[in-house]
């Protein structure tokens, strides 16, 4: 099961850096914000934070990718396959597009270059603390019984399972959300941004990439069990729809 945010009114921030001038003034910052601030200084302190699921509090994290002992890819990496959706703002040094892409197919929600102006990074931030509860209230909308759409797609939303034409998805919680958001809604066309505002519930800030990224899975999945599923398709220029 995804991550239960916390909310209570002061969210709880991860920043993963073994840089101690990075995490003092991000700490001010963010602690300007009313947030609360913890921090780890290498990747295993990190996931002694963030997993298990049930026991961790964190409702962001910030995390660099050079780490000492294991780099912020490998933890992002391990996050995800350990069941986590806790949101993850990666920061990185290196200017290859290249590694912005791997950070957005393991699973990262935003990717910001080093250095950068910390009153944008809480910004960033900010605005998707902001919209976690409309993401919670979209996972309500969805339904709270198994739902059969189209083309033999099942949606399960309160146990998070899906399959298709009989066989299960292996989907990770974002991917079952925009597969349930868009199956919820045959044959309407929505935007880049649309989809962040609906389905991540992030602001302008986020690279409109990650939906790219997500839509490409999900049909690697589907098309894994029917080689000519069409579920999504393209509206070039526009966005994406579900045509069942």
């Amino acid at each position: 099961m995804p991550l239960c945010y916390n909310r209570s009114m002061s969210n709880r921030v991860l920043i993963v850096d073994d840089e101690q001038n990075i995490v003092d003034f991000t700490r001010s910052r963010f602690e300007r914000e009313g947030l609360t601030v913890r921090s780890a200084a290498n990747g295993n302190e990190a996931l002694g934070h963030l997993l298990p699921i049930a026991s961790s509090d964190i409702d962001l994290v910030v995390l660099d990718v050079g780490l000492p002992d294991i780099d912020g890819f490998e933890v992002l990496r391990r996050l995800r396959n350990g069941g986590s959706d806790v949101p993850v703002i990666i920061l990185s040094a290196r200017t290859d597009d290249v590694d912005r892409i791997v950070g957005l197919e393991l699973g990262a929600d935003d990717y910001v270059m080093k250095p950068f102006n910390p009153r944008e990074l809480a910004a960033r931030v900010r605005g998707l603390l902001r919209r976690l509860e409309q993401v919670r209230a979209l996972r309500e909308q969805v339904g709270t019984t198994a739902k059969a759409f189209p083309a033999g797609l099942t949606m399960d939303a309160p146990r998070r399972l899906a399959s298709y034409q009989g066989q299960t998805l292996d989907l990770r919680p974002k991917e079952f959300d925009l597969l349930a958001f868009l199956a919820a809604h045959p044959g309407q066309v929505f935007s880049r941004p649309a989809l962040l505002e609906r389905v991540w519930g992030y602001d302008r800030y986020v690279d409109e990439r990650t939906v790219d990224v997500h839509v490409r899975r999900l049909r690697e999945k589907l098309t894994a069990i029917d080689p000519v599923a069409t579920l999504i398709e393209t509206e070039w220029g526009v966005g994406y729809k579900f045509v069942g």
